[in-house]
């Protein structure tokens, strides 16, 4: 699990990194029921169609193609991990992907 001290003063971090996860299968279910719990509040915020993933796609100006995109990516990822004989995990994907793509 990721350290708190990389989400201070970033509240959309772990949004981001949980839409990551979501998008490669790997979103744990209390995750998911937690962030659809959240989902009203996320769209009061960001807009969207009342799902949390698309309030977070709203909020970053995301294309709907970004979930495919990703999954792309991880594939990828994934074969260079383990031609190197590296583990990534889908957490260490979604860190680096969202500081590669998102960092502000």
């Amino acid at each position: 699990m990721p350290t708190e001290k990389r989400y201070e003063g970033k509240p959309l971090l772990r949004l981001l990194e949980l839409y990551v996860l979501k998008a490669i299968g790997e979103l744990s279910r209390e995750s998911e029921e937690s962030l659809n719990a959240m989902a009203p509040k996320l769209q009061a915020i960001y807009g969207g169609d009342g799902r949390w993933e698309d309030a977070i796609a709203k909020a970053l100006h995301m294309p709907d193609t970004m979930p495919e995109a990703i999954r792309d990516m991880w594939k990828k990822n994934l074969k260079i991990a383990h031609d190197n004989k590296v583990t990534l995990t889908a957490q260490q994907f979604a860190e680096m992907f969202v500081d590669n793509n998102f960092a502000g």
